[in-house]
């Protein structure tokens, strides 16, 4: 029988989209890019290993590298520090000797190190593409439209606004300059009950399920004090009564990978392994969040299993590549994905060896690529941000 594309469905002529999904190109509806001057070493390289080690010890002391819990087993052997975004960035600012941060992580983790490390450093991001979902679903002009829709309706004087660390320096700027503060998963309780000693309501931006799981499960609020902005309606898709009515105005984004998760995984996971303990990131949504076990940061998660008894039993809701990360570490622990369908950061994946070998190697050859800057005036209200976060008692 002759098999042709035909046969399997198979597109010949792939789609822009269908080669993002695969790596291979860039969403022409970004300003990033992919391209990268100079011949990106292929992915099949038997040397890439070494280039990478050997890039790495002619640049020394002058070159930081900062690996996502999130990333590639490959790219994580050449990290000097693992850790979440905001970990990683404060590491960044810590060290002052490194004229270079490659951060492989995503854009705004990047956009974080520039502004928390001085301006003797530059910050490279392997591949421009590697951004994340959740803050591209809050933009500069989205958000400052949702500020006139709470204006109208006489609200935005006793709003705070609360963003979370996974959005952009736009976001962050905008946060600083109305008197808002920074959170992570870690602090969001903290952040809120600093927020609402500050004014009566809450803009949380943009993950509107970590602001719904700390308000009504952390800190007493009901669903029914919730309401959710979509900024691709008119006013939100809420009226001026509904805005004024709520203590929490939750921007209507969320990550990718965590938002798949749903109550189904739950009770599969629990009927597959009996005992089983159900530990899942906040970002998840309300439902899956109230049938598991136990709910933290990545942080958390990670010392949860470095607590856990021998022998016993975990099925984890968060990024694949940390929880086979965790597995490897813990043999003797029975740790699962908590969903059967594999599910990584695709954008966080898109920082490979290849990308990183060329970014080193390219340092070593004097050029400094990829260099993430945030400009002064948005450094400056995203600095005060994040400053308010660190002051939080």
């Amino acid at each position: 029988m002759t098999t042709t594309t035909e046969t399997y469905g198979v597109d010949p002529n792939p789609t822009p989209l269908a080669l993002l999904l695969l790596g291979r190109e860039a969403d022409p509806r970004s300003e990033r890019g992919v391209e990268c001057p100079g011949d990106l070493p292929a992915a099949s390289d038997p040397d890439l290993v070494e280039r990478a080690r050997a890039a790495k010890e002619k640049l020394g002391d002058r070159v930081f590298i900062l690996g996502h819990h999130y990333q590639r087993d490959e790219v994580i052997e050449f990290a000097d520090v693992t850790g979440d975004s905001f970990k990683l960035a404060r590491d960044a600012a810590a060290r002052p000797e490194a004229e270079y941060i490659v951060f492989c992580g995503v854009h705004f983790m990047a956009e974080s190190a520039d502004i928390l490390t001085s301006a003797a450093q530059q910050v490279v991001l392997p591949d421009l593409a590697a951004g994340c979902s959740m803050a591209d679903m809050a933009t500069a002009e989205q958000v400052a439209e949702c500020w006139d829709v709470l204006s109208d309706a006489g609200i935005a004087d006793v709003t705070v606004p609360v963003s979370y660390m996974n959005s952009s320096a736009d976001i962050k700027a905008f946060t600083g300059k109305h008197g808002g503060t920074i959170c992570t998963s870690s602090n969001a309780k903290r952040a809120l009950e600093w927020a609402f000693e500050q004014g009566q309501k809450v803009l949380f931006l943009p993950d509107q399920h970590l602001g719904r799981n700390t308000a009504v499960l952390e800190m007493g609020f009901s669903l029914e004090d919730c309401v959710l902005y979509n900024p691709h309606k008119p006013n939100g898709g809420l009226t001026a009564e509904e805005l004024r009515n709520a203590k929490m105005i939750l921007w209507r984004g969320h990550c990718s990978v965590h938002g798949r998760f749903n109550l189904q995984s739950v009770e599969e996971v629990r009927e597959r392994i009996p005992g089983v303990t159900v530990l899942v990131h906040p970002e998840c949504k309300h439902e899956v969040v109230t049938a598991a076990d136990m709910v933290g940061s990545t942080e958390y998660i990670i010392k949860a299993l470095d607590a856990a008894e021998p022998g016993s039993k975990w099925a984890i809701g968060t990024e694949l590549n940390l929880v086979r990360r965790l597995a490897k570490a813990h043999p003797d622990k029975e740790v699962v994905f908590l969903d059967r369908t594999v599910c990584f950061c695709s954008t966080m994946n898109r920082i490979d060896l290849p990308h990183l070998v060329w970014a080193l190697e390219s340092l070593v050859e004097g050029r400094v690529p990829n260099v993430i800057t945030v400009d002064p005036e948005t450094e400056k209200y995203a600095k005060a941000a994040l400053d308010r976060m660190l002051a939080l008692p």
